[in-house]
């Protein structure tokens, strides 16, 4: 049998309760030799045992973290311990369809591309409704002048008021096969991290993955800095895979709610936003703005709404004031738990939990450890 070629990094997205069938389908789904590097992200006893026993039986390392990691932090860790021409970053919560990895692999192979992303879905049934067919992120004109290395509109790539962000997703909520024959292996200016390989000689030439993109945006961060460094991306659309937690998901079990509170804190998405603004210089534009004025809305969606809608028998206004109470006291709970973990993550010996905090550089990080089976 010849040596893989990939190294597979499993990372933690926001929960856990897809986690064993992500890793079922991705073994029955990929039909070439591979390497798998499972990033345990402070999972549920129940999950990580699971975990333990695959890796036994199909001879992988688990690298375990015992305090939750934003996913950069978590592909990180992982690619410490990648040795192969080619990695696979996907998420802990996405299935695949057949023969998605030699797609992948073939496209990078016959065109050169630097980044390589599968066709990503959304929904149940999977593999039928479409999530993101990469996408554009600047006007082609201001692109082609960002992907030649030129300065912003400022004159600088450290301050505000240059390059505007307008992220566009052709064909996302529509029918793949309604879309299918406009599809076809082509350069694009981005695609995701549920499903993205990449020539890991690249993270010689700009480095690992920027950690101070927490929960947002790190795409297309990572896609910018692959563009400037003259790499070219592609999307494969016969790679296909399916991300299982795009609303409206099954309801969020318990054991992840830290995660998930954590995950999609305002604080989180807020030093994020304001992060890649200041990276890149981009204007204070309305994609900003609305997102600035959104934060805790995933929240607001997951974890209050349901909660609301047991009450939907006193009446619509009714149950629209109780989400919108226990919205405004989540939010003051949220701070509390962000600033909480963060101070726990900085005085381990004042209680620290096994919950997690802020992100931080993975050179700096949280206990963790490598288990080679």
């Amino acid at each position: 049998m010849s040596q893989p070629t990939v190294t597979i990094i499993v990372a933690p997205r926001e929960r856990f309760q897809f986690a064993r069938e992500s890793l079922d389908s991705l073994y029955e789904n990929t039909f070439v030799p591979f390497k798998l590097v499972y990033v345990d992200n402070n999972s549920p006893s129940s999950l990580r045992q699971y975990i333990e026993f695959q890796s036994l039986l199909r001879s992988f390392p688990v690298v375990r973290s015992e305090t939750y990691l934003s996913p950069n932090q978590a592909r990180n860790l992982g690619l410490q311990f990648v040795t192969t021409p080619y990695v696979v970053f996907v998420d802990n919560d996405v299935v695949f369809a057949p023969g998605w990895l030699e797609k992948l692999v073939s496209c990078a192979e016959e065109t050169g591309a630097t980044v390589v992303g599968s066709l990503v879905c959304q929904y149940l049934p999977v593999h039928t409704i479409v999530h993101c067919a990469g996408g554009t992120y600047m006007a082609p004109a201001e692109y082609s002048t960002f992907a030649r290395g030129e300065l912003n509109p400022s004159g600088t790539l450290d301050q505000t008021g240059g390059w505007k962000i307008q992220e566009r997703t052709p064909y996302q909520n529509q029918l793949l096969s309604e879309v299918r024959d406009h599809l076809h292996r082509q350069p694009t200016g981005f695609v995701e991290f549920h499903a993205m390989l990449v020539r890991t000689a690249i993270f010689d030439r700009i480095g690992p993955l920027d950690e101070g993109f927490s929960c947002t945006k790190e795409y297309l961060d990572f896609c910018m800095m692959v563009t400037r460094a003259g790499g070219l991306i592609y999307l494969e659309p016969d790679s296909i895979v399916t991300f299982l937690t795009h609303p409206p998901a099954p309801a969020l079990q318990w054991r992840d709610w830290p995660y998930f509170m954590l995950r999609w804190s305002d604080a989180w998405e807020l030093s994020n936003l304001l992060h890649y603004q200041q990276k890149w210089g981009l204007q204070e534009s309305s994609y900003f703005q609305k997102r600035y004025q959104k934060l805790g809305q995933r929240r607001r969606k997951v974890l209050i709404r349901p909660i609301a809608k047991k009450f939907s028998f006193l009446g619509k206004p009714a149950t629209q004031w109780i989400e919108k109470q226990l919205f405004r006291l989540e939010k003051h709970f949220n701070h509390w738990f962000s600033k909480y973990h963060a101070r726990s993550q900085s005085n381990p010996q004042k209680g620290q939990s096994d919950l997690s905090t802020y992100p931080t550089s993975i050179t700096q990080q949280m206990n963790h450890s490598y288990v080679r089976r």
